[in-house]
């Protein structure tokens, strides 16, 4: 993990002198100058190894995460069987919302499916963001829509009742993921087995 500490021109070099997450908030709204510094100021570079744990509900992050670089999944335990709830490559913006934002005790897990590297959005930037800058709530309220169209299509895909279907929706909403994820996810997200998929995937490539 890289230390927060680190003066701005060492931090940000390898992102041509800025925080990554300026220009993702930019897609949304303009951001004024003091945003900007702020972001570069408070807002640092984390590094992941494949199958570490980013958030555990042992170790409660208040932060988001936008991915850089990689792929990260989230998912919860039940009992010994894994459910896993989401996907995510590079561009999105991934957290523990439950916990972050309602103080629940939500078992949620986030785990680097590559090695990745993330921009560290801690909880109390975003907060101070939106208490002083109006932007900073518009930014907030179009991501927050584009968040809930994800989620939306999570929760279709799992209602589909044929497996294949679900399958075949899949590598629709998400054909760059299929190639980099293990089945064994791909299954868990989609509910069902690991090795009704493999039949799925081997009518499908007949």
């Amino acid at each position: 993990m890289i230390a927060v500490n680190l003066p701005e021109e060492d931090r940000w070099k390898k992102y041509n002198g800025s925080s990554p997450l300026i220009s993702v908030f930019k897609q949304f709204h303009n951001l004024n100058n003091e945003i900007e510094v702020y972001l570069n100021q408070n807002t640092f570079p984390v590094n992941f190894k494949k199958n570490k744990f980013i958030i555990t509900p042992v170790e409660h992050n208040e932060s988001l995460f936008l991915i850089v670089k990689g792929i990260v999944r989230g998912f919860i335990q039940d009992s010994k069987t894994e459910i896993t709830t989401w996907i995510a490559g590079e561009g999105e913006i991934v957290g523990t919302i439950h916990y972050v934002r309602a103080k629940q005790d939500f078992q949620e897990y986030l785990q680097a499916l590559e090695d990745v590297e993330l921009i560290c959005l801690p909880r109390a930037v975003s907060d101070y963001l939106y208490e002083h800058y109006p932007e900073a709530n518009i930014v907030g309220r179009k991501m927050m829509e584009q968040y809930y169209r994800a989620a939306e299509e999570s929760a279709y895909l799992c209602r589909i009742s044929s497996a294949e279907k679900r399958y075949r929706r899949f590598l629709s909403s998400f054909p760059d993921l299929i190639n980099r994820v293990s089945l064994k996810y791909v299954a868990s997200f989609l509910a069902i087995r690991l090795e009704t998929l493999s039949r799925i995937r081997a009518k499908i490539q007949a």
